[in-house]
């Protein structure tokens, strides 16, 4: 039953890639249908493997940074599929695919550490903070690949060279009404994934900040994008700025979540989730 869920889920993200990327090029409606067809399935299947997992292993996949990709994978599809619904930008599709496909890949790519499971990874508060955090960073994520293609397409309209990609990007208004709704829905959800952490630190740890580097560049990204999101509600920003403080703040995020989990100390490690 495993093997065959975490078979359709990567066929399923495959198979989106593989629509996605055919609608860039021929266009057909049809095919980002197909595409968003075959997340929906995947992260279906997905979702159930990650219930299988947690009821099998009596704790949040959470402990390896295969596992902690694949379930990353799994809400940045789920808000992506939301999206699809609300803002139909389909290019978006070609970037989401294959980035969901290859977390979800990770699972096996990623070696594990053995050992005993740190009760850290036990918990309510824990959960609805992982869950939250994942889910804000998630949209904020595809922020983040929207202003890049704000960006791109700004560059051609600037250089006046309309060519493969302008004609298949969205107008530059639609891309700023992609960030401005992403900002709206993962800041929120963000801030109360930064809360519902400092509460379980506070019952597990005893502080509700430790000072570790990933609490640090996670705060600086959600400074970021209270700049971005104060200034786009008071001052009016729009375009290009807001789209470079996406861009920025994404760089910050994907810094917490690989970089301060794999190459720095700290109870957020993947190292510290398992005791010898």
């Amino acid at each position: 039953m495993a093997a065959l869920l975490t078979s359709l889920i990567l066929l399923a993200y495959v198979g989106g890639t593989a629509a996605y990327l055919a609608y860039v090029f021929v266009q057909r409606e049809g095919l980002s249908r197909g595409g968003a067809g075959c997340l929906a399935a995947g992260w279906l299947a997905h979702t159930g493997e990650l219930l299988r997992r947690y009821l099998t292993l009596g704790h949040l996949p959470m402990a390896t940074p295969g596992e902690a990709l694949f379930f990353f994978s799994w809400t940045l599809t789920a808000v992506f599929l939301v999206l699809t619904w609300r803002f139909p930008i389909r290019i978006l599709g070609a970037l989401v695919a294959p980035l969901a496909a290859l977390m979800a890949a990770a699972l096996w790519l990623l070696p594990s550490r053995p050992g005993t499971i740190s009760p850290l990874l036990s918990g309510f508060w824990l959960h609805l903070h992982v869950l939250l955090a994942l889910l804000g960073t998630a949209a904020l994520t595809l922020a983040g690949l929207g202003g890049v293609l704000y960006l791109l397409q700004e560059r051609q309209l600037k250089q006046k060279k309309f060519g493969f990609f302008y004609r298949r990007l969205p107008s530059l208004t639609q891309l700023d009404r992609l960030n401005h709704w992403c900002l709206t829905l993962g800041f929120p959800l963000l801030t109360l994934g930064i809360i519902t952490g400092s509460l379980y630190a506070q019952l597990t740890l005893g502080r509700f900040f430790n000072w570790d580097p990933k609490e640090i560049l996670t705060l600086i990204a959600w400074l970021i994008y209270t700049i971005l999101l104060h200034e786009r509600l008071t001052v009016g920003w729009r375009g290009r700025r807001a789209a470079w403080l996406a861009v920025g703040g994404l760089g910050v995020m994907v810094l917490a979540f690989v970089g301060a989990s794999l190459w720095f100390s700290g109870y957020h490690s993947f190292g510290s989730f398992r005791t010898p």
